[in-house]
């Protein structure tokens, strides 16, 4: 079957269908955030107790899970000392450098402003531990996670092309040499395709800057987040636009392919969790 007759038909199925063919790996939510937040908590401080090490990678998109998360360990008073964070993806400027901390679109400034800045210094993770793609570790960061042992859980959100942290579908002309295959891509710098520059430009307050928006991201390869030992992905539309509905439908049912990324995600440990509006079937099914 051809993707656009696919997602004709994955556009039929009704929430209850959707549910139960899923057998599980399907959560509908009312706020994800707070599942979201509470799901990392929850997976720190089973660790902490087993005295297990914590190795997850995150996003940044969404983020408003994190407030709510720095409220949590601080409430419960998880120490995030044996975590570590391995985050997705940073945007990088025209010459492959990643965006300062300073830069509005830094992920690591973000991250800052939402979550690390907020958590008390006997609870914090130790700066060594917290980890940002970018130019001068990009090479090392495979190795790095396989010497932790690997990943326990990667969290994050998709795309509207299926993009798991910014494992483009387009050519990444940013590569030097044949593109692999998607679902052995390691990290890496690339080059973001249409579909993600328009939209992230249309929701970041840069007013559709398509020319200035960043055109280049550093990533976490697919390879990383496959291999990890449970996937919990978080898909919902945000603001008026209603992006999510394909997407998610793809990313739990989906035949793989390189077209969308995380329909690699098939046969593996993951869950994808949204809420009920993105659940329902697009108003126009085309």
């Amino acid at each position: 079957m051809d993707r656009k007759s696919e997602i004709r038909k994955l556009h039929s199925m009704t929430v209850a269908q959707m549910l139960e063919a899923a057998g599980g790996r399907l959560v509908i939510v009312d706020d994800l955030h707070a599942h979201f937040a509470r799901s990392i908590a929850d997976e720190i401080k089973a660790n902490n107790s087993a005295r297990r090490p914590t190795r997850l990678i995150l996003p940044v998109g969404p983020t408003s899970q994190y407030p709510l998360l720095a409220q949590i360990i601080r409430e419960e008073a998880i120490s995030l000392c044996d975590c570590h964070l391995f985050f997705m993806d940073e945007y990088a400027d025209d010459e492959g450098r990643a965006l300062p901390a300073e830069h509005p679109l830094s992920f690591k400034g973000r991250m800052q402003e939402v979550f690390f800045a907020h958590l008390p210094s006997e609870l914090a993770v130790p700066p060594e531990q917290i980890i940002f793609p970018d130019q001068d570790n990009i090479a090392d960061l495979a190795d790095r996670i396989e010497q932790l042992g690997g990943i326990d859980t990667c969290y994050g959100g998709i795309g509207i092309h299926g993009h798991v942290a910014f494992n483009e579908p387009a050519p990444n002309i940013a590569e030097s040499g044949p593109r692999p295959n998607i679902a052995e891509s390691g990290p890496r710098l690339v080059q973001l395709n249409d579909f993600t520059v328009t939209i992230n430009a249309i929701r970041a307050g840069v007013g559709g800057n398509l020319e200035g928006f960043p055109h280049q991201a550093f990533t976490l390869g697919m390879k990383q987040i496959l291999n990890s030992r449970r996937m919990r992905l978080y898909c919902r539309s945000d603001g008026p636009y209603d992006w999510a509905k394909t997407v998610l439908r793809l990313a739990v049912f989906g035949e793989p392919g390189d077209d969308y990324p995380v329909t690699h995600i098939r046969d593996r440990d993951f869950v994808v969790i949204t809420n009920p509006e993105t659940a329902r079937a697009p108003e126009i099914i085309l």
